[in-house]
């Protein structure tokens, strides 16, 4: 049995129309949202604190990396200290920020939720449309990190 050109078209364009279709009513349904992720992030009730911490490890990591390589004339040692001191800094600031990046997650979830919003992006990424939640999102870390 063969099939004429004529309906393989036919049949071939039905299906498109029918995945065009579904694929505009999923897209109609979806509703983006944008955030200045580093302006939230600034505006984190605990941002600046936390950068004190980092500074303070910083700073004394420094110190222990240069007496340990005023002491070391290989200067292959010393740029192994160096290096190890850069990744231990690295290390501490990617912890004692873990718990911010997860405070404004949730924020950022719990007021997508509420306006339903179903995507999130940067807000930079959007060219045109979506609702913008930064100013939403840092009250919603304001209000669960300081209890107002």
């Amino acid at each position: 049995m063969r099939i004429s050109r004529g309906l393989l078209r036919a049949v071939t364009l039905t299906l498109f129309l029918g995945v065009f279709a579904a694929g505009t009513a999923m897209a109609a349904e979806e509703k983006v949202g944008g955030i200045d992720p580093q302006r939230v992030l600034f505006q984190h009730p605990k941002y600046e604190q936390t950068l004190k911490q980092i500074k303070e490890i910083a700073d004394r990591k420094q110190d222990e990396a240069k007496t340990a390589i005023d002491k070391e004339t290989d200067n292959n040692k010393k740029a192994e200290i160096f290096q190890a001191m850069r990744k231990e800094i690295a290390e501490e600031e990617q912890k004692l920020m873990q718990p911010l990046f997860k405070d404004i997650d949730l924020a950022v979830r719990t007021v997508a939720t509420a306006k339903q919003v179903t995507v999130v992006v940067d807000k930079t990424a959007l060219f045109y449309g979506g609702v913008d939640i930064t100013d939403d999102v840092v009250q919603e870390l304001k209000r669960t990190q300081t209890g107002n």
